[in-house]
This record gives structure tokens, sequence and C-alpha cells, in this order.
């Protein structure tokens, strides 16, 4: 088993506070976030965002796993993740996440790597611990 681990430090009220989040490998130490990077544009990173590079990572790296499962290497994969953040009646609520694949791979038959994008899709381990509309564009560059 492995546990990774990451906290978050938060200071003030929700508008006026601010905080920060760090890493357990220190790639992110004391990154700032708060209300303006969260609901607004203002400068810092958002758990959405975080969420969003954690599912694009895991993915990228499961397809890989995928691929040579079927005795395949890609050249590249680009993950993209847009999180949608919503206001519900209840509060604020993740409700999708779209996945946006771009990948080169050298004599594979298009209908192969959606077979495998859209199985990754499912079993990826951030996929499999979300509850949320999960969506996948998944498309090969010439």
């Amino acid at each position: 088993m492995i546990t990774r681990s990451a906290t978050a430090v938060w200071q003030g009220n929700l508008k006026g506070g601010k905080g920060n989040i760090s890493t357990q490998t220190g790639v992110l130490r004391d990154a700032p976030y708060g209300f303006r990077s969260r609901f607004e544009s203002g400068p810092g990173t958002n758990p959405e965002e975080l969420l969003g590079a954690a599912h694009a990572g895991c993915y990228s790296m499961a397809l890989a796993l995928g691929l040579e499962s079927a005795g395949i290497t890609a050249e590249r994969i680009e993950t993209r993740a847009d999180v949608t953040l919503e206001q519900e009646t209840n509060g604020f609520s993740i409700t999708a996440i779209r996945l946006t694949c771009r990948a080169r791979i050298p004599r594979i038959d298009i209908a192969m790597f959606e077979q495998i994008a859209e199985a990754t899709k499912q079993h990826c381990p951030v996929s499999k611990v979300l509850n949320a509309r999960i969506t996948l564009d998944a498309r090969l560059d010439g």
C-alpha cells in the first residue's frame, strides 16, 4: 500500500482569508490559494485545478499502461482535465470533469485507441475515486 499526503492551511474567513497548500514531495510548498483564485481570477491555485492536475496525470499514466498491455508504446500523451464547480441549492459541487486527451501513437488503429482510452477513463485510480460525471474526448494527433 502506498500513501501520499498533502496539507492545506487556511487563515481567516472565506473571502478575506488566505491559505497555502504543500505536498509531501515538496513539488508544491506553501502554494497560495484563496477565494479569488477559486471563484474569480486572482493569483494562486485552487482545489479544482489541483484535482484536474491529479486526474490528467493519472489518466495519462494509466493510458500508457493500457497501451503497453496491448504491446504499444505512445510517443506522447497529453491530457487536460477541465473541472466544473457549480453552485447548487445545497452549496458548491464539482459536477463534472472533462478529460481531453491528445496522443501521438504510431501504428495504432482508431478503434483500438478509442477502446483503450475509454477503458482507461473507467479504471484510472483518480477516476474511480471521484463521484462526478467524467467525460472523455480522446483523439490521435497527426
